[in-house]
C-alpha cells in the first residue's frame, strides 16, 4: 500500500517518543501489505476497527503504542493508497471530538 503523510506520523513519535517503534512497524507493514478489504487489513493488525462517520465516510483505526494512542487512517482498497488521517492519545480519541475534524 502507499501511504499518504508520513511525515505526520514522523512529527507525532517527535512529542511522543513511546510511539515511534509500533509507528514504523505499522509503517512498516501497511506499505508490504496488499490488502483488498477490510478483513485483509485485519488480518495484519486484528485489534483495527472500522468506523462509519456521520458522513458516511469509513475510517480505519489502528490502536498503537500498546492501546495507548490511535492512528486514524482512511484505506482506499481500489487506489491501494493509505491516507493517515490523525493519530490521537487515547483520551483524546476517546472525547470523540476528533470525529466532528473529519
Amino acid at each position: 500500500m502507499r501511504i499518504i503523510k508520513t511525515s505526520m506520523l514522523r512529527e507525532f513519535w517527535e512529542d511522543h517518543r513511546e510511539a515511534e517503534a509500533s509507528l514504523r512497524i505499522w509503517v512498516q507493514l501497511a506499505k508490504a501489505a496488499e490488502w483488498r478489504n477490510f478483513a485483509d487489513v485485519r488480518r495484519t493488525f486484528p485489534s483495527a476497527d472500522l468506523v462509519t462517520m456521520a458522513s458516511g465516510r469509513r475510517v480505519v483505526v489502528f490502536n498503537i503504542a500498546h492501546n495507548r494512542h490511535r492512528l486514524i487512517a482512511a484505506v482506499h482498497f481500489n487506489t491501494r493508497i493509505v491516507y493517515t488521517l490523525m493519530i490521537l492519545p487515547h483520551k483524546q480519541y476517546q472525547a470523540d471530538a476528533w470525529k466532528e475534524q473529519l
